[in-house]
């Protein structure tokens, strides 16, 4: 009787989370979708001229969308070669109190609110421009730098277990051989754990897409168009978000914050679902 009830009050917590869960969804969809039009998005410009580059849109999302897409994709490039490198190192070279310190420092690292690391990023930024570059301010450069910082260790970990969880009679078949320890790694690890890679570089580009306070303080800012160069301020779909609902003046204002939240968790759940689909067939290859 007692484990029947354990078994209930689980599916019970399960079920109250997964209708939470699909309210959430529900509403934003729901808001966003009765709401939507070409002219939240592009204002007053023609579409296909404003996605060529052609016209400026003012007053619409399509600004947002596109910076958003240029610092997650920017910061994404600084991030993965040395998180990649970093978990290729941790995994395969490192002796085992390196390993066990490194493995502590990024997993510290990962639970730094992302706050904090944006105040580091403004912070170094008036740092720099004081005593060495007096044009330097913060921009869409030092957003995707304050980015990378925070996904690194998504990039790191996810790299260190990709290679970690290779069966031993793969991840030793070209030692066996005579291979070195490198050969062994580029001709044997690197291409068994490509699917993975690619995988955690989606998920690394969803955790960029959706962060707020990094850039809320080290380059996004309001109407400032498509960014013109890396030094340039620019919009986010996240910070448009914030201070569209925090100062809307009408309900159509508010309607565009619904259609940009929309935007937002369409393109997280679209990232998740396509980096989930690349485990699962890397899985199916594997054991096939």
């Amino acid at each position: 009787m007692f484990k029947k009830g354990i078994i209930s009050i689980f599916y019970l917590s399960f079920f109250i989370t997964l209708t939470l869960f699909f309210i959430f969804l529900g509403y934003v969809f729901y808001k966003g979708f009765a709401n939507f039009s070409l002219n939240i998005i592009f204002d007053e410009a023609s579409p296909i001229r404003a996605i060529i580059g052609k016209e400026r849109v003012f007053d619409g999302i399509f600004n947002a969308i596109v910076g958003s897409v240029l610092v997650s994709s920017l910061a994404t490039l600084l991030a993965l070669p040395f998180g990649f490198l970093s978990g290729v190192y941790i995994a395969s070279f490192a002796p085992r109190r390196i390993k066990s310190l490194l493995s502590f420092s990024y997993e510290l690292l990962a639970s730094i609110p992302s706050i904090v690391i944006g105040l580091f990023g403004l912070s170094i930024t008036i740092y720099l421009h004081k005593n060495f570059f007096g044009n330097l301010y913060t921009s869409l450069l030092i957003s995707a730098l304050s980015l990378a910082v925070l996904i690194l260790p998504y990039i790191v970990k996810m790299s260190e277990q990709a290679i970690s969880n290779i069966p031993n009679q793969i991840k030793n078949s070209a030692l066996n051989l005579g291979a070195t320890r490198y050969e062994n790694l580029f001709l044997i690890k690197l291409p068994y754990i490509s699917k993975d890679l690619f995988g955690g570089v989606v998920l690394a580009i969803g955790r960029a897409v959706e962060d707020t306070a990094v850039i809320m303080l080290t380059g996004a800012v309001a109407m400032a168009g498509i960014p013109n160069s890396l030094l340039s301020k620019y919009e986010a779909i996240p910070f448009f978000i914030y201070y569209i609902s925090s100062e809307y003046q009408d309900m159509f204002e508010l309607n565009k914050g619904y259609v940009a939240a929309m935007v937002l968790l369409f393109v997280s759940i679209a990232l998740f679902l396509f980096a989930f689909l690349i485990q699962k067939l890397s899985l199916r290859g594997k054991f096939e």
